[in-house]
């Protein structure tokens, strides 16, 4: 049986997929540390959750809704000590490019579909995690990530460029409302335009001094004390309702196919962080992390945010790292945060007169690290393939936009089919010396390459008509399978049909099988002996 009642599932016997995966989960004492650590990522995660959901098209306050009962949910099951989980930008901006499709921001509808989100994208991350599929955590390209991840930084700063200058976001692209509001001049609001200014000067100074220094929670009471000690005509964040939100067990299943994709989407690009985070610090810590763990630990978070009303949540890189800078000790410090946002929304209200162009600020600073456009650039002059693959995601997530996920399935596809051109290069060298023609291919010898292979070979004969010895030399092949095999078997047969005299050297080991399945007794013959 399963002893949930201090916080701990030692083993549950009759489960096989869950063998490994949930064995010897133990929420351990918490320490000091995690009381430091949770709550200082707490005072962060509080306004940020605010502005996410903003950027997902969202009420604010529902930001905080996805704050508090997910990092309770993840830090039970994860396997990460610092890993902290709520709402993250990234995600944000997926979820308003999938939601934005079948209702409107906002709208009752809309924050239906944001729950009903959340929980494909919970079970998606559950059944990977069941099935051990952690392993893809490792297969989203470096190259995709890089060019997805700036389109979609520069796609959030576009959207906080209207809350900024004060004006009316319109109804047009992302990149487009940021232009009309830049051309606005006239109509800004200089008032929440300098609060902005000042807000975001607050953080990066801060982030200057020490990391731990609250630079968000200076930057939202100087925000609040500012709006309530004025009369400026702010955009403020309005009401927000005090109290905890009310737990629903049954999600209305309007649009759900046309969430599927999306979510799926959401699922694996939003754990890509979570892994980076969880692996980075197992390294520098010399611990072991379990990614098929954590993919369930995110995905019951999600599901906590679906049953509480928020939107699809994952792990923060920022706010993990200052959970562990603060000195957390076990993955209470995740608990502890969720806890501290609980205690909070209650007292909600206070947040009601915060302007929106802090939000915004905090949003921008947030965001500016994860252009990497210099990086892109260095790619050109690295590795074309790469760089075609950075560059191709970089421009489909901005085209695309707000569907940016469909961006990312583009990545993919780019990025498999550099691979599927880079494996089906195999290069073949030729030495001719007494007669004999020595052939050396190198690369990977699969169903793909097998024709260059053999148009290779073929050129080689026509243009030395002169041999009479053909020694195929292997040494420098790399994989091969079937049916490169019998392609390699078939030049073999016809260049011997030709009068030539042929033979094999220098077969390597992890070669030496298929060769000898595919060709029996023939490699044997065929191998050379001089």
């Amino acid at each position: 049986t399963c002893n949930w009642g201090s916080f701990a599932l030692s083993y549950c016997p009759g489960e096989a997929k869950l063998r490994g995966t949930l064995t010897s989960i133990e929420l351990e004492r918490p320490g000091r540390g995690d009381l430091i650590a949770g709550i200082s990522v707490a005072l962060v995660l509080i306004p940020q959750s605010l502005a996410y959901a903003e950027i997902a098209g969202l009420p604010a306050f529902i930001g905080l809704y996805a704050a508090a009962l997910p990092p309770l949910a993840a830090a039970i099951l994860a396997s990460s000590r610092y890993l902290q989980t709520g709402p993250t930008a990234m995600t944000a901006l997926l979820t308003f490019g999938a939601i934005s499709q079948v209702a409107s921001p906002g709208s009752a509808d809309y924050i239906e579909a944001a729950v009903v989100l959340a929980v494909i994208v919970g079970v998606g991350r559950i059944l990977l995690g069941l099935a051990r599929g952690g392993i893809v955590a490792y297969l989203m390209s470096s190259p995709v990530l890089i060019g997805f991840t700036t389109a979609a930084a520069i796609l959030i700063l576009a959207s906080q460029v209207p809350t900024l200058l004060g004006v009316d976001g319109g109804d047009g692209t992302l990149i487009g409302n940021a232009w009309r509001a830049f051309t606005m001049a006239g109509s800004w609001g200089w008032p929440g335009l300098i609060l902005g200014i000042v807000a975001a000067a607050i953080l990066v100074a801060g982030r200057r001094l020490h990391p731990l220094f609250p630079g968000v929670l200076l930057a939202v009471v100087f925000g609040i004390i500012f709006s309530e000690a004025t009369n400026f005509d702010l955009l403020i964040v309005g009401d927000v309702p005090s109290g905890l939100p009310d737990l629903q067990f049954t999600f209305a299943l309007d649009g759900f196919w046309e969430l599927v994709v999306p979510g799926a989407v959401i699922a694996l690009v939003g754990f890509a962080e979570v892994a980076a985070i969880s692996r980075t610090f197992a390294t520098q810590d010399r611990e072991r992390w379990d990614p098929n763990r954590e993919f369930i630990s995110q995905g019951v978070a999600n599901l906590a945010a679906a049953v509480s009303s928020g939107f699809p949540v994952g792990g923060s890189f920022s706010r993990s790292s200052v959970a562990r800078i603060s000195g957390a000790q076990t993955r209470w410090a995740g608990a502890i945060t969720g806890i501290v946002v609980l205690a909070f929304l209650p007292f909600a209200g206070v947040i009601s007169s915060l302007p929106r162009s802090i939000l915004a600020a905090i949003v921008v600073v947030a965001v500016l690290r994860l252009i990497r456009v210099p990086t892109m650039i260095a790619l050109i002059s690295k590795t074309w393939g790469q760089a075609f693959v950075a560059w191709g995601t970089f421009v489909a997530t901005l085209a695309l936009a707000p569907r940016i996920d469909l961006g990312v399935i583009i990545g993919l596809l780019l990025a498999a089919a550099v691979h599927f051109r880079r494996e089906t290069l195999i290069r073949v060298t030729a030495e001719r010396s007494d007669g004999t023609l020595t052939l050396r291919p190198s690369g990977v010898l699969f169903y793909g390459s097998a024709a260059r292979l053999d148009d290779a070979f073929s050129g080689e004969l026509a243009d030395h008509p002169e041999i009479v010895d053909v020694v195929v030399n292997l040494e420098a092949l790399g994989r091969i399978d079937y049916t490169g095999a019998v392609a390699l078997k078939e030049f073999l047969d016809e260049a011997a049909a030709a009068g030539l005299n042929v033979s094999v050297r220098d077969i390597p080991t992890h070669a030496e099988g298929t060769l000898n399945r595919s060709w029996g007794d023939e490699l044997t013959r065929l191998r050379w002996e001089g």
